[in-house]
Formats: C-alpha cells, sequence, structure tokens
C-alpha cells in the first residue's frame, strides 16, 4: 500500500492515518466537517489536500448510522482500489451496502477493537491499535486483493487481525463492549444524586467501574442504534439476574433462617457466575489469563515516584505485569498496587524496602 484515503478524521480515522504516515504510506484526508480534517492534517496524519488519482486503500471511519451512505458515494466515485469501514457494527452496514445495488467485492468490513473515552483528532495516537485485535469480516465476494489490503493496513497499525463473520461480531461487541458500556453508565447515573459524603468516598472499585461512563454520549448513540437486538437481549439476561439478586437480597433481611439461607445461596451462586465470567477474561497480550500477586506501596503524590519505584523494580529484576492507582481521599499520597509473578514478591519487596519504600498488605 503506497496511497490511502481517510473519509472521517476522529479519534479512529485520524489514528490509523497516523500510523499508515509514520509507516511511509501517503494519506489524504477528508471529513464532512474540513475544519476537522485540517487539524488532523496539521497534527501530522496526512493531507487535507483530494488525491488526483484513485488511492490503494479508502478507510471510511464514519459513525455506524452514515458509514454506508459515505462508502457507497466513495465507491460509486471510483476513489480507491479497495474500500474498508472501521465501524464498530458490521452486519448493518453490509446489508445496507447490498441493497444499494454495489458490487462488494472491493469492501471489507472491519473493526480495531481499541479506543478512548475522548474523541476528535486531538485525541489520537499513532499507536492507538498496537497489540489490539482488529476484526475483518470478509465474505465469498471479497476479492483477494482487498483482504490483503485490509491486512497491510491492519499489519501497519501493528494490530492482531482476527477474522470473524459480520453477524457474530456483532453479537460478540454487544457482549465485550455495548453491553458493558450501559451498565457502566447505569452505575454512574447512581452518583448524579448522591450526598457528597458519599460520593467522597470512592474507592478504586467505583473508578473501575464507572470509567467508561465518561465517554460521548453522541458517539455510543450512534453505535447502539446500530447494534440494538444483541444489546437488548443481553440486557434482559442481565436484568433477570438483577431481579434475582433482589430477591436473595431480601431474604437475607428476614427473621426465617430458611430464608436467610435462599438469600445467601442466591448471592453466593451471582458471585460465583462472576468468578467464573472473569477468568475468561484474556490476560497480557491477549494470552490466557495468568494468575500475578500485588505488592502494595505507599507513595507521595510528587513528580517521580512512579519512575523510581520501576527502576528500582528492574534492577531487582523484576518485570511488572500491570500497575493501579488509588489515590488517598483527602491527602497527597497513594496506594501503588504492582501485579508481579508470584515468585518476584519476596524479591520485589525485599528490593524496595531495601530502598526505603513503604510497602503495605
Amino acid at each position: 500500500m503506497r496511497t490511502a484515503l481517510v473519509i472521517g478524521t476522529g479519534l479512529i480515522g485520524t489514528s490509523a492515518a497516523l500510523a499508515l504516515t509514520q509507516r511511509g504510506v501517503t494519506v489524504h484526508l477528508a471529513d464532512h466537517d474540513p475544519e476537522q480534517a485540517r487539524t488532523a492534517a496539521a497534527l501530522g496524519a496526512g493531507t487535507d489536500q483530494a488525491p488526483e488519482r484513485p488511492v490503494d486503500l479508502a478507510i471510511v471511519a464514519a459513525p455506524p448510522a452514515h458509514v454506508a451512505r459515505v462508502l457507497a458515494d466513495a465507491m460509486r466515485r471510483g476513489v480507491a482500489r479497495g474500500y474498508v469501514d472501521v465501524a464498530s457494527v458490521k452486519g448493518g452496514p453490509r446489508r445496507e451496502l447490498e441493497a444499494l445495488g454495489l458490487d462488494l467485492a472491493a469492501y471489507i468490513g472491519t473493526h480495531p477493537m481499541s479506543g478512548r473515552e475522548k474523541s476528535g483528532p486531538l485525541a489520537a495516537t499513532g499507536d492507538l491499535f498496537e497489540g489490539r485485535p482488529w476484526v475483518l469480516t470478509p465474505t465469498r465476494d471479497t476479492d483477494t486483493e482487498v483482504l490483503n489490503l485490509a491486512l497491510e493496513l491492519v499489519s501497519h497499525c501493528r494490530a492482531v487481525p482476527v477474522v470473524m463473520d459480520a453477524d457474530a461480531h456483532d453479537r460478540a461487541v454487544a457482549l465485550v463492549s455495548h453491553m458493558p458500556h450501559l451498565v457502566s453508565n447505569m452505575v454512574a447515573a447512581r452518583l448524579e444524586h448522591a450526598e457528597e459524603a458519599a460520593v467522597r468516598l470512592c474507592g478504586q472499585g467505583i473508578r473501575d467501574v464507572t470509567r467508561i461512563a465518561a465517554s460521548d454520549p453522541g458517539m455510543w448513540i450512534d453505535i447502539l442504534s446500530a447494534n440494538p437486538g444483541p444489546v437488548a437481549d443481553l440486557l434482559s439476561d442481565v436484568a433477570a439476574d438483577l431481579d434475582e439478586t433482589v430477591r436473595a437480597l431480601r431474604a437475607l433481611q428476614s427473621s426465617d433462617e430458611a430464608k436467610r439461607g435462599e438469600g445467601t445461596a442466591g448471592i453466593e451462586d451471582v458471585l460465583r457466575r462472576g468468578n467464573a465470567g472473569q477468568v475468561r477474561v484474556p490476560g497480557k497480550h491477549g494470552s490466557a489469563p495468568r494468575a500475578y500477586e500485588t505488592v502494595v506501596v505507599l507513595i507521595d503524590d510528587q513528580p517521580g515516584q512512579l519512575a523510581r519505584i520501576f527502576a528500582d523494580a528492574g534492577r531487582a529484576g523484576v518485570n511488572i505485569e500491570d500497575v493501579r492507582i488509588e489515590h488517598a481521599t483527602g491527602q497527597q499520597a497513594g496506594l501503588v498496587q504492582l501485579s508481579v509473578e508470584p515468585k518476584a514478591v519476596p524479591v520485589l519487596e525485599e528490593a524496595l524496602r531495601e530502598r526505603g519504600w513503604a510497602l503495605r498488605r
């Protein structure tokens, strides 16, 4: 691939353009808002000048509701040899294109499984997709050359290609992305009118659960409008679990010992099923989940503290697998939770204590 046209210069489109430009591809940028395309160009994502001849690959990064229309326009104008979109829903856009009577040999639907809570070109980075799954949904009609161009795009973005059926993809993202986003918002909504004294007690757990609720509502309305059925089916299952959990909690309030036993069994069931589901979440680099142990370090909220901890761990020959920070309420301090291999725990603890760090159990 030597040339590309990115149509839609938001977070995903601009990030893809940055990655391609960094790999030496000549990238042209287009957007319904010319100012946004100019912003992406100023960031080094390419040029906002239209290509003089058909490019190798056109990448449509429009919201799901507009993908088919934008693709159809580009295909009818013959702007590229191959066409992909990067929308988070795949089945609907393809069916819309089929209904418009377009030859889809030159098209393949794709979806990079990466993003941020922020949107727009200013939030874009050239490494946004690095190491992340990038779904490709070819059909029997997909031209081999177009599939190869799509694979080259994924390679340039340093993502991991995953081939799926379009409708299977839509059911999958409903489960791992769309439904969790709505649940996160429902939990966060409970905080809107909560007492200030209660909100001040927020810890890492509530931050983890509500983090994705900070995303742009307009963008998510577009996404959910394109995949409502699978998401509604999953929420119905969640609602059934919620009903059973509420009944179990009410039973725990009973003075009847038998009912309290039923309540305990109901809560235990949902917690155990949650444990069983959580261990299926892929681990580091998409590999099978691994059990790590946590070393907790007390730090002051001062510049350079994290760098010192990582440097001290490196000198001890310990690899930090993951890190989380829990800030202390009302204090300029926090707890850094370092996830490491179990055998590395005593080595790391000894090294950190020797260097003056305060550890917590």
